[in-house]
């Protein structure tokens, strides 16, 4: 049997994501425009049929599987939880900057988080596990782990995601050409 291919999904817009806040571990819901556009992508994922449907544990994840008709079979990967921002949580990259001149997360990390090298496992680990599951996985997350795991999946360091735009609640595509893990899709709109 071949290799699955991944689906990611990024969480509908939250007030963080919409004002450039790092978000990690702070479990915010997502806004009004975020739960339409959750509801926007039901229709375009039904078409695909998935042997598991994984997501993050943090709540605009689980609230955009739920919304996209993935509820009552979405299981929660802690290990899809958005990278941990330590203490940089709840602020903006010019912010960070300011204290900070020429702070780059896909290269430094975050003091208190965590480090590209760290999110790299993690993003590993759900390879691992989705490529295992007989069939396509649909994955519900955030933004900086799916960059990291659309890197990992083309065999390429974390700092690769720094390249790959993802916005809310948009549908992504890992998938294979020949012999190999590419990215079919990036970053499509949702609805």
């Amino acid at each position: 049997m071949s290799e699955p291919q991944l689906v990611v999904v990024r969480h509908g817009d939250t007030e963080w994501s919409q004002n450039g806040r790092h978000t990690s571990h702070t479990d915010l819901p997502l806004l009004p425009t975020g739960i339409e556009r959750a509801r926007a992508l039901e229709p375009l994922l039904a078409r695909l049929t998935f042997a598991r449907v994984l997501s993050s544990p943090l709540q605009r994840a689980r609230q955009t599987a739920q919304l996209a008709g993935y509820g009552a079979v979405v299981e929660l990967i802690p290990d899809l939880v958005e990278w941990d921002y330590g203490e940089y949580e709840g602020i903006t990259t010019e912010a960070i900057r300011e204290r900070r001149p020429g702070w780059n997360l896909w290269t430094d990390g975050a003091p208190g988080g965590e480090s590209p090298e760290a999110v790299a496992q993690r993003a590993d680990r759900v390879i691992t596990e989705a490529t295992g599951a007989g069939g396509d996985v649909l994955i519900f997350a955030h933004g900086h782990i799916l960059r990291v795991l659309a890197a990992r999946w083309i065999g390429q360091p974390a700092v690769a995601g720094e390249r790959l735009r993802l916005d809310p609640a948009t549908i992504s595509v890992l998938g294979h050409e020949h012999a190999y893990r590419v990215i079919q899709t990036w970053n499509a709109p949702g609805g």
